[in-house]
């Protein structure tokens, strides 16, 4: 697995007393953080404060010398982190702490609300798959338009090779992740339970498959249960792991505004589909807009705010005025038809243009001679100089 690596020795000798040292400190570290994963609910301030002010292992050691708040004095009895580990061991699964390198340091960015470890099944390596990401996320009674919509998204971020990040659940997430997975995409669901648990159990197979091929995660260890406290917390892990949360479609009071308020706190940005003014489920897309939220209706468009800066472009660009000036209207729709980057055949801009191939034939002659078009392979694209 390219993402998760453990510590090892360097060289070909024994390791040096100090690498031993490190080497324990750091399984214990892991033993106390996943025991801290048990001891206290998902967004406890106060653990997570003291967390992060002594160190896992130390306030742990606290709290067994009878420190600590009474709720975690509580949770002690029940307390086998190394059973816990084995578990997900047996599961094939592994577990993230902040010092492991495949640790996704976007996450670190929750602060105190950020999480004391990550359990983790599937081969997708977290610090790789989160640089680019985009959370799609949604109502679970969905209507046909937001699922078509959400999976139109999500397969063309997969096939940018922007991570797909949803919750698993029903509607606008399960719809995400299939498109991703069909695409051939990477995708991360995060549960609100643990990483043994297929839930919802509809999603059985689809759960399944994201482990085979992409990664599941939870901050909860194995046997917790899906309880809403933790679907609330859960969302902050799925804004806090991406780099854009997109809204396809929201009730009046749903999860994924949860998630939008999340990424918003963190100054991530938000997006927001459009629907039928008339549709109950578009209510909270609307009203994120009407609040600022990204309008978005387009792969191409989620991908400008999931990847790094200036690295995805639209594929059409404005006509410029100077190049507008000297076009007719028939040159003008077929140059509009043209991409910038991935040449497209024939059939696919007579169908754009709304012409006929004649027509278009003819226009792309035009264009070519004035150097805004191209011949590539078997298809035709805009030059460098009909961008400008």
């Amino acid at each position: 697995m390219t993402g998760w690596t453990t510590a090892t020795s360097g060289g070909c000798g024994a390791p040096e007393p100090d690498d031993h040292l490190v080497d324990d400190e750091h399984a214990e570290d892991r033993k106390a953080r996943a025991a801290w994963s048990r001891l206290a609910e998902p967004g406890d301030d106060a653990a997570h404060a003291l967390v992060m002010t002594e160190g896992a292992i130390a306030a742990l050691a606290r709290v067994r010398a009878g420190g600590g708040e009474r709720r975690w004095q509580s949770r002690l009895p029940g307390l086998d982190a190394e059973n816990d580990l084995s578990v997900l061991e047996g599961l094939g699964g592994r577990l993230l702490i902040p010092s492991d390198p495949e640790w996704p340091e976007a996450i670190d960015a929750l602060g105190v609300e950020a999480p004391f470890c990550l359990w983790v099944r599937g081969p997708l390596a977290l610090a790789e798959a989160t640089t680019r990401a985009a959370a799609i996320v949604g109502a679970r009674a969905a209507t046909p338009y937001g699922e078509r919509v959400a999976a139109d998204l999500a397969d063309g971020c997969a096939t940018r090779g922007i991570t797909v990040i949803s919750g698993a659940a029903y509607g606008i997430d399960g719809a995400a992740h299939r498109a991703a997975l069909a695409a051939g995409g990477p995708t991360i669901a995060v549960l609100a339970c643990g990483v043994e648990q297929a839930y919802p159990g509809g999603h059985t197979e689809l759960i399944n498959r994201i482990v085979a091929e992409g990664a599941v995660v939870s901050e909860v260890p194995p046997g917790s249960a899906p309880t809403r406290w933790r679907f609330i917390e859960r969302n902050r892990l799925i804004a806090g792991l991406s780099r854009v949360t997109v809204v396809v479609e929201a009730a009046h009071r749903s999860g994924a505004m949860g998630t939008a308020a999340r990424a918003d706190k963190l100054s991530l940005p938000v997006a927001a589909v459009p629907g039928p003014v008339t549709s109950a489920s578009s209510y909270g897309c609307h009203r994120l807009l009407r609040n600022g939220a990204v309008c978005v209706t387009s792969a191409e468009e989620v991908a400008e705010l999931a990847g790094r800066i200036g690295e995805y472009l639209p594929e059409t660009l404005p006509l410029p005025m100077a190049v507008h000036d000297g076009l007719g209207p028939v040159d003008l729709r077929v140059f509009d038809a043209l991409p910038l980057r991935r040449p497209v055949g024939l059939r696919v801009l007579i169908s754009t243009a709304g012409l006929e191939p004649d027509t278009v034939r003819a226009a792309l002659g035009r264009l070519e001679l004035r150097g805004l078009a191209a011949r590539d392979g078997g298809g035709w694209r805009r030059t460098r100089a009909g961008k400008t």
